[in-house]
């Protein structure tokens, strides 16, 4: 089958853990004939959002990508919202794809994609990476953009799409909700882990290795959080809380990028001896420290990380938020809803220290969470519905 991925609605980074980053190389490896037409707009060294030259070239597995620009004529600020493209039709015409996945749909040369899909047999699959937690938060954004522009976006495109995923509860509510999607085209599709970056035959090795690289004894009870770094995340009070936990057997590790406004703050941290600072880290390496950790700590706003770690069987605790609980496989996670430094350093000591407790969490952990949220499995179940 020929396969193309539509980032359109929003950014594309290059060579970064995301689903429209892993599920087009899942497909060319489950022997399907992929492509990827995205957006000009990604990060600018992982920190703020910016825009690349329009260019065509391949992805680390070779996979041809096309960045095609706004539509010349209407005023940047303007088209950034209402995403209309110029060069769609064309690409669509010369690949001729069997199945189109939209990663996200609010942008207004959808009705390119319609007017393919009336010429044309292919199938349609789109999904939905929007909720309340990180869109449509002011009356504007609320009211115009998504009730009403994105609406049309998502009703446009609904006739001729087989399946609207929400990658969270909560997005599949935002579906059936803000874009009025009928409930029999909804379907939740997980965010995933990446199971072709690792091997857990080798956990045991990888432990030591990064253990032994960051003086972190083998008995040592490590938690990991990272990713980038905002204010939302809670990280910080994560890290509040490890200067208060004073204790030689229990370390932190926190990877990623920060933001410029939590900068300082953070290197404070630096001299603190059970906390471990890195800079952001390819996709590997993440999944390396991961492997390495006993628990995940994840205080604040939803990450690719909690599936990411769910994924390799890691132990967690999550920020409580109504519609993200998918992660709970039955009983490999904890849920806090009170986010101070006191209710995380009590939090932490109860899993450390109740070894059956902990257990518990890892058993649950490795059975369960580990097939869920195999990016192998997703991969196949977002286009076989």
């Amino acid at each position: 089958m020929k396969i193309l991925h539509c980032c359109l609605a929003a950014f594309y980074i290059d060579n970064y853990g995301y689903q429209e980053n892993i599920l087009p190389k899942m497909h060319q490896l489950q022997g399907h004939e992929v492509q990827i037409v995205a957006s000009t707009e990604t990060y600018i060294e992982n920190k703020k959002l910016g825009y690349i030259e329009a260019k065509s070239y391949f992805t680390p597995e070779n996979i041809p990508i096309t960045r095609i620009p706004y539509l010349k004529g209407i005023p940047h600020f303007i088209n950034k919202k209402l995403r209309i493209y110029s060069g769609l039709t064309k690409l669509l015409n010369n690949f001729k794809p069997d199945i189109i996945f939209l990663h996200d749909v609010q942008f207004l040369s959808v009705w390119e994609i319609k007017s393919y899909a009336k010429r044309n047999d292919v199938i349609i699959y789109a999904d939905c990476h929007t909720d309340f937690l990180n869109s449509a938060k002011n009356w504007v954004s609320k009211n115009i953009l998504h009730k009403i522009i994105y609406r049309w976006c998502a009703k446009t495109i609904e006739p001729y799409t087989t399946k609207f995923y929400g990658v969270l509860p909560l997005r599949v509510d935002f579906l059936k909700t803000e874009y009025k999607i009928p409930i029999h085209k909804l379907d939740l599709l997980v965010l995933g882990a990446d199971d072709t970056q690792f091997d857990l035959n080798k956990k045991e090795s990888i432990r030591k290795k990064i253990r032994n690289h960051y003086n972190i004894n083998e008995n040592d009870f490590l938690v990991v959080s990272g990713g980038k770094i905002d204010r939302r995340k809670n990280i910080h009070i994560l890290m509040q809380a490890f200067r208060k936990i004073q204790r030689d057997d229990i370390k932190l590790i926190v990877f990623g990028s920060v933001n410029d406004d939590l900068k300082e703050e953070i290197d404070q941290y630096k001299t603190n001896k059970n906390i471990v600072l890195i800079d952001w880290l390819d996709t590997k390496r993440i999944y390396e420290i991961l492997m390495a950790s006993d628990l995940g700590f994840f205080p604040g706003t939803h990450s690719v990380l909690w599936e990411q770690s769910v994924g390799i069987g890691l132990p967690c605790v999550f920020k409580k938020w109504e519609g993200i609980e998918q992660v709970d496989v039955g009983g490999n996670c904890l849920f806090i809803k009170d986010v101070s430094v006191n209710n995380i350093r009590k939090t932490i000591f109860k899993i450390a220290d109740d070894k059956n407790l902990y257990q518990n969490m890892l058993n649950a952990a490795i059975k369960k969470g580990i097939s869920r949220f195999s990016y192998s499995k997703i991969a196949k179940y977002a286009i076989e519905q």
